[in-house]
């Protein structure tokens, strides 16, 4: 019976994209894990290829068809007739938009580890459309951008990261952007006070 790795071993994808990087907002996304207690294992820039980027989006074989589905459904719920009932086609347009956004300039591909860190950092992230991402949240901070103004130019949603969306999605996109050499394990002091049972090794 194989054993189950303990919850701050657990990693995620996170890429601040090209306007993020333009926008000079790299160090306050890192600064927002940071303060949390993740820790940083793997990071580099990269100019992203279109067909990895493609490649990226469709790690998950429904992805297509998921996205699609529930971008018709968004529309049908704001009342607006959708460019297609077809998801596929929806999602051809998407994935064309995506590859022109992320690859026009450097990415910051980082993986970060810690317990839940999945979940949290989609927390700390927001919601996928700034316009209606809380405040506090990395999108609803720093950016205004919203399906309105992306639809009507035909382009996609400008939101200043990418995070993983479950820890499944996470172990197929981690080694589409990193090797496993790229990976380091180390220790932060920190770990001691957020993880250790006793909290032993404070006092002398």
């Amino acid at each position: 019976m194989a054993v189950k790795k303990h919850l701050s071993k657990e990693r995620t994808l996170v890429m601040v994209k090209p306007d993020g990087v333009q926008r000079g907002l790299v160090g306050e996304i890192i600064k927002r894990h940071e303060a949390l207690g993740f820790k940083l294992v793997a990071m580099k820039t990269v100019v992203a290829k279109e067909d990895h980027i493609e490649a990226h989006y469709t790690l998950d074989p429904e992805w297509r068809r998921v996205t699609g589905e529930k971008t018709i459904a968004g529309y049908k719920s704001k009342g607006q007739t959708p460019p297609s009932e077809d998801p596929f086609e929806i999602t051809d347009n998407i994935l064309k938009c995506l590859k022109t956004y992320m690859s026009s300039g450097p990415i910051v591909a980082m993986v970060w580890q810690g317990a839940h860190v999945v979940k949290m950092v989609r927390k700390i992230v927001g919601g996928t459309e700034p316009l209606t991402s809380d405040v506090g949240t990395i999108r609803g901070d720093y950016v205004m951008d919203s399906y309105e103004m992306s639809d009507k130019d035909n382009r996609s949603i400008r939101n200043l990261v990418h995070a993983s969306g479950s820890v499944e999605e996470s172990n197929l996109e981690i080694p589409h952007w990193f090797d496993e050499s790229e990976l380091i394990d180390y220790k932060l002091v920190s770990e001691q006070i957020l993880y250790d049972v006793n909290l032993d090794g404070i006092m002398e």
